[in-house]
């Protein structure tokens, strides 16, 4: 005979305000099985636990219910709770009777009667619990970091820092990211290449950590503690071990007209090249798309050059396999252009401002170069398209971002301020110069945001007019902006010498396809989705697999150090111990009645179907089945819902112990 414990928690008020909890718990005790009901304020506090082990001593309990809250928010308070009791922690299940009962009934008569039938649910389920037992996984104390911009370094830095080794994978020649591209950073104006430059150097030096620049995912398998990544290293036509970095190859190429990718096109480079003077590591790499050797097998100028005897055009792609035991996804971003889409993107291009064909109509990164120090122009602005100083800028903001005309109904955060920052530098070397800024609102929540933003208007002189820009069109030397002034109700026409646009952010180019690769989830826009905003801000649904940066969503660089710092923590975490415990809420297949469909492996989003050959004692194979790795299963039931032939049970979601919740109604 059962002996179940029902315990009602007031909630303070949020729960007791609409039920009658006194009842619900006097309800509980005529139930079969039950040998002991009672009702307190604060169920999760500690008099409330205390009361709960209590129980379960002195009436011999062989289950509990608690009717409380929502199990996301304290199941594992009260399974800990019932564990020290001596009982097992599998066999104590939560009856949510506030979101689901109080929080949306007014009636108290009816509410009340909602939650004694919650109750009696929960009380016929648990008799059908059985005692599981937790899952242990071995940890491969090794982690992968995809993405070599400030979010990866950072957590690459605090990994290896930790004492665990570190696979940083970068896909371009260079780490750095786009913080490498930057002027100065907002709200301190600092130098962005003086304060990341220290790191890039770290990254690179740090015995914990393995570079692997100029590499991408190929495939990831395993599951969370047991990953293995298979890294595609392209081949960069130069061997780094021997390449000391003089760059005698590039100085001495005849083909110097490229136009330079990380300063947005604006200057030239050779076709063998490093990205930019602090790249790391500073080894070149053949663009073997302009290079004259591999266009039409002459030149090989680079090759009779080097002493080191670096240069192998022969070099191929090479697969690197690395096991790890945790992969932190820090891919970035980029940001979202002007110029016309393919047909049938959910995307669109402005069309008003020219379609991206006006020279002198930048974005912020392109002006983040004519300012750097760094960059083409050695730090003065000048135009794009004739080389002479603006007097005349204009900046417009929300270009594509909250525009679900164009396809982005997000805030891409970092516009605001990085469009006050852009003034300022404009002024401090444009002196006789104005800005004029076009914008919809200001959004400044950061430490010391608004004083910069008011600085850029009150200081600096910028003028800020509340509106919208209609066209862009070319006049003559001149851009010229038609707009409208809200605050005085009036059509504004500015002849500007430069427009930069504060275009959308957004994921890296085949962000979806590496997510599919790593069996995470992306939303609409194809930002990586997180398991819970709240609780879990930096953990994918999938386990073992974190997120850090801009990947996620628009960040600035506080927020993206410190959720990269948070996801290494999430690593270091993990790798405390050499076994992961998990709860067994695992889906289990009947081998007996699988007809190997397959369905359960088409739906589950977390990759943890797997094909199990049968076979007799002769090695000879009779037939295939589904087979659910427990390691990656996350219990969520899709594979139990979709088996056409019944064959996959949930261990604690059982069909019969769902039967009986339905007939105790």
């Amino acid at each position: 005979m059962s002996r179940i414990g029902v315990f009602v928690c007031h909630c303070g008020e949020n729960i007791s305000r609409t039920v009658d909890v006194e009842k619900v718990a006097a309800e509980a005790t005529k139930l079969p099985g039950v040998a002991f009901s009672c009702d307190y304020k604060y169920m999760c506090s500690d008099p409330g636990q205390s009361l709960l082990k209590k129980a379960v001593s002195e009436h011999n309990l062989d289950g509990v219910v608690v009717a409380a809250c929502s199990p996301r928010m304290h199941e594992k308070t009260f399974r800990s709770a019932a564990k020290s009791a001596g009982l097992n922690p599998f066999l104590c299940e939560m009856a949510n009777i506030r979101e689901h009962c109080s929080w949306v009934h007014e009636d108290r008569e009816e509410a009340t009667a909602k939650a004694a039938d919650i109750v009696a649910m929960m009380v016929a389920r648990v008799k059908k619990d059985k005692k599981l037992v937790p899952i242990t996984v071995p940890v491969t104390k090794r982690a992968l970091v995809i993405g070599g911009g400030i979010a990866g370094i950072q957590a690459a830095l605090d990994i290896a820092d930790a004492g665990h080794q570190v696979v940083l994978v970068e896909r371009e020649p260079s780490i750095g990211g786009h913080m490498a591209q930057l002027s100065e950073t907002f709200p301190t104006l600092d130098c962005s290449q003086c304060i990341m430059t220290p790191k890039m150097v770290d990254a690179a030096n740090h015995p914990n950590i393995t570079l692997h620049t100029y590499s991408e995912i190929e495939s990831v398998d395993g599951y969370i503690g047991n990953f293995q990544a298979t890294i595609r290293k392209k081949a960069r036509s130069v061997i780094e071990e021997k390449c000391t970095g003089c760059g005698v190859c590039s100085a001495k190429c005849p083909q110097k007209k490229i136009p330079n990718a990380f300063d947005k096109n604006l200057g030239v480079r050779p076709a063998i090249y490093v990205p930019f003077p602090q790249a790391v590591p500073n080894t070149p790499v053949i663009d073997r798309e302009h290079c004259t050797k591999f266009i039409n097998g002459k030149c090989g100028v680079c090759q009779k050059v080097c002493g080191p005897g670096a240069i192998d055009y022969e070099q191929t792609d090479e697969l690197i396999v690395e096991p790890v035991g945790a992969i932190v996804v820090a891919t970035g971003f980029e940001l979202y252009s002007i110029g016309e889409k393919p047909k049938g993107s959910p995307i669109k291009g402005y069309g008003e401002f020219g379609h991206g064909t006006i020279p002198d109509v930048i974005d912020g990164l392109t002006f983040e170069r004519l300012a750097s120090a760094s960059g083409p122009t050695g730090g003065k602005i000048l135009r794009p398209s004739d080389g002479k100083e603006p007097k005349q800028v204009v900046f417009v903001q929300c270009v594509g971002s909250r525009a679900r005309e164009k396809g982005i109904s997000y805030c891409s955060k970092i516009c605001c301020m990085y469009t006050a920052k852009h003034t300022m530098l404009y002024k401090h070397k444009v002196h006789d110069g104005q800005a004029y800024v076009f914008f919809m609102d200001a959004r400044t929540p950061g430490k010391s945001y608004d004083e910069f933003w008011r600085r850029a208007v009150e200081e600096e002189e910028a003028v800020y007019i509340r509106g919208m820009v209609s066209r862009l069109y070319q006049k003559g030397e001149k851009v010229v902006v038609m707009g409208s002034d809200i605050a005085v109700g009036l059509q504004v026409e500015i002849e500007a010498d430069l427009v930069v646009l504060a275009t959308a952010v957004q994921p890296r180019s085949g962000a979806d396809t590496l997510a599919q690769k790593l069996g995470i989830s992306y939303d609409s826009y194809h930002f990586y989705s997180e398991a819970h905003a709240k609780l879990k801000p930096v953990e994918c649904a999938t386990a073992g697999i974190y997120l850090a940066g801009a990947c996620q969503g628009p960040k600035d660089i506080p927020d993206t150090v410190s959720q990269a710092s948070a996801a290494a923590a999430k690593v270091m975490t993990l790798f405390a111990k050499s076994e992961l415990e998990r709860e067994p809420i695992v889906a289990k297949v009947n081998e007996n009645n699988c007809v190997a469909c397959l369905y359960c492996k088409k739906v589950c989003p977390y990759g943890a179907v797997e094909e199990k050959e049968i076979r007799d004692r002769q090695g000879n194979l009779i037939r295939v089945v589904a087979y659910v790795n427990p390691g990656v299963c996350g219990g969520c039931g899709t594979c139990q819902a979709s088996c056409p032939s019944k064959s996959v049970e949930l261990d604690g979601y059982t069909d019969e112990q769902v039967m009986a919740m339905i007939e105790s109604l």
